[in-house]
C-alpha cells in the first residue's frame, strides 16, 4: 500500500526539477539574442561612424548654393523694395555667370524651356566647390565639388535649387579631369581691375576693334590679358554681341548703347559647354535679357 504513495512523491518532486529548467534554457536565448544585437548595433554604428569620416563635407559649398539661389532671387524680385530699386532682375547669361564665380563656380549650361501654360522657364546647370569664394584662406576640402540646377521664371518664388550629377568628361573630350580644366580656366581669367563690373558699353563702335577698345577703356582686361576676337554679329535694338577668346577662355561681349546697359554685366565666360565651339550664334542667343522687369509686367 505504500508504494503508489512513493511513486506519487516521486512523480511530483520531478515536475518541479523539470519546470526551473526550462526557464535556464529561456535566459541562455535571450542572453545570445541581446549578445548578438548588441554586436550588430555596434558593427551599425561603425560602419555609419566610418561613413561618416569618410564622406566629404558638403556643408560650406551647400550654403554657397543656397546663397546663390538667394542671389537669383534678389534679381527677380518683384515690387519697389527689391534691391538697388531695379524693380526686378533685368540680367543675362552674364550675371548667371557672376553669381557662379562669386561662390567658387562656373556655368556649366543654360538654356530655356516652355511650359505648357506658354510661359518660360530657364535653366543653370552650375559647378561649385572649384575655388573656396571670397578672400579668406579656407581649407580645400572644406568645399567639395558639387553640382547643382536652378530653374526661374517670373519672380522670386520661381527660383528652385537642386542637386545634380556633375559631368564626368572635358568639354574637349580629351582624356583628364573636367574638374581639372575648368579649375585652370577660372585660374586664366582677365586681370583687368574692374573684372565683370556692371559699366556701360556706349561710346564705342560696334566692330571688333572698338569691342577691343572697350575692354581696355573700362579695363575689364590688362596688357598681360590675350585677346582674340572669334566673330562679332548684331542681336537687334542696338545691340552687338561678340564670342572672344581672351587668355585661351571663351568669353562673350554685350555692347550696348542703351542707358540700361550699365545695369548688366557686358563681358562674362562662355558657360563649359560652350568652351570649344564659342561661335557668334551661341553669344547672341546668351545676350538676351532674362524676361522683363517684373514689377514693370504687373
Amino acid at each position: 500500500m505504500t508504494t503508489p504513495t512513493v511513486e506519487t512523491q516521486q512523480d511530483r518532486s520531478a515536475s518541479p526539477a523539470g519546470q526551473t529548467g526550462k526557464p535556464g534554457i529561456g535566459r541562455q536565448i535571450l542572453l545570445l539574442t541581446v549578445t548578438a544585437l548588441v554586436a550588430g548595433a555596434a558593427g551599425v554604428a561603425g560602419t555609419l561612424l566610418q561613413q561618416r569620416l569618410s564622406a566629404p563635407d558638403t556643408s560650406a559649398v551647400d550654403a554657397q548654393a543656397a546663397e546663390l539661389a538667394e542671389d537669383l532671387r534678389h534679381d527677380l524680385n518683384v515690387g519697389f523694395w527689391s534691391p538697388g530699386r531695379t524693380f526686378g532682375g533685368q540680367f543675362t547669361e552674364g550675371t548667371l555667370v557672376s553669381h557662379a564665380e562669386a561662390h567658387g563656380g562656373v556655368l556649366l549650361s543654360a538654356g530655356t524651356e516652355r511650359e505648357k501654360s506658354g510661359g518660360s522657364v530657364h535653366t543653370a546647370q552650375v559647378m561649385l566647390g572649384l575655388l573656396p569664394p571670397g578672400t579668406e584662406t579656407v581649407a580645400a576640402k572644406a568645399y567639395p565639388v558639387r553640382c547643382y540646377r536652378y530653374t526661374f521664371a517670373f519672380g522670386a518664388h520661381s527660383v528652385h535649387q537642386s542637386t545634380t550629377d556633375c559631368p564626368t568628361t572635358r568639354t574637349d573630350n580629351r582624356p583628364g579631369s573636367l574638374v581639372a580644366q575648368l579649375g585652370a580656366l577660372l585660374l586664366r581669367q582677365p586681370t583687368g581691375t574692374n573684372m565683370y563690373r556692371q559699366t556701360p558699353t556706349a561710346g564705342h563702335p560696334h566692330t571688333p576693334a572698338g569691342a577691343v577698345d572697350l575692354l581696355k577703356d573700362k579695363r575689364l582686361v590688362s596688357d598681360d590679358d590675350t585677346v582674340d576676337v572669334v566673330a562679332g554679329k548684331s542681336a537687334g535694338n542696338g545691340v552687338y554681341v561678340l564670342a572672344l577668346r581672351i587668355n585661351s577662355g571663351c568669353h562673350y561681349l554685350r555692347m550696348d548703347a542703351a542707358p540700361s546697359a550699365s545695369r548688366l554685366i557686358p563681358l562674362w565666360l562662355a558657360p563649359a559647354d560652350e568652351q570649344e565651339t564659342c561661335g557668334a550664334d551661341q553669344a547672341v542667343a546668351a545676350a538676351p535679357l532674362y524676361g522683363i522687369d517684373p514689377a514693370k509686367a504687373g
